[in-house]
């Protein structure tokens, strides 16, 4: 037997956090260089973080090494602690979804810095996001997949599938939310860009959303919770 209510999973990383302005300052911290969001979002994940051409050699050299590694995240979760921020909307959106009394909503997230919980629930707190908003903050490691997450979150509120919906900005947050049978919101202005997404991933077009605020449209207007102009610029 499924609730009546309906659940919103959210990524962290590219999706409601600028994981790629906390990345650069952390990279520029420590004498790398990512290079341009446009070219980081184009390439292999494998490649993502070493740089084009020009960079690597440099950040390859940097990241050599357990101790340098474990430096350059010790900076990125201190970044993320004290200036890293949501994409504008995001706050409002999550605001939303929260005082809907029929919605669950939450975070799944893979962020890499030292106890990313308690990293998150610090800058989600510095925007005004007290942690009793969220239903959940779920931490998992890289090796896990986040479908099994899906899925035990949504089981574990008891929603039917076709009321479950999952946002993320890489290819893994669309296998996982379509192999759960949810929903998924896809957004562009993350890790991976519009092309790639579409041509590479195979993700429908009609699934992108290209800004923070076109994502927070989408999403109220499938839970019938109306967008005003104070929520996000409402398509015309």
């Amino acid at each position: 037997m499924y609730a009546k209510e309906r659940l919103v999973i959210l990524d962290a990383d590219g999706t409601t956090i600028d994981a790629f302005k906390a990345i650069e300052t952390t990279f520029a911290h420590h004498g790398m260089d990512l290079g341009p969001l446009v070219r980081f979002q184009k390439r292999r994940n494998i490649f993502k973080y070493l740089g084009g051409i020009k960079e690597m050699p440099q950040n390859l050299r940097q990241q050599l090494g357990r101790t340098r590694r474990r430096a350059i995240i010790a900076t990125l979760t201190e970044v993320y602690r004290e200036e890293a921020a949501m994409f504008d909307g995001m706050e409002r959106l999550i605001r939303r979804l929260a005082e809907a009394p029929d919605v669950r909503v939450g975070v799944i997230t893979r962020n890499i810095t030292d106890d990313p919980i308690a990293t998150l629930t610090r800058l989600f707190a510095r925007h005004g996001i007290e942690p009793g908003l969220f239903d959940f903050l779920i931490h998992l490691p890289l090796s896990e997949d986040k479908l099994d997450h899906f899925r035990r979150t949504r089981e574990r509120y008891a929603v039917n599938p076709a009321r479950a919906y999952a946002c993320g900005d890489e290819a893994k947050d669309f296998k996982a939310a379509v192999g759960t049978g949810m929903h998924p919101f896809m957004v562009s202005y993350g890790f991976e860009d519009f092309e790639r997404l579409r041509r590479k991933h195979l993700v429908p077009t009609e699934l992108i959303a290209r800004s923070p605020d076109e994502l927070a449209w989408r999403v109220l207007h499938a839970l019938g919770l109306e967008a005003t102009d104070r929520d996000v610029a409402v398509p015309r």
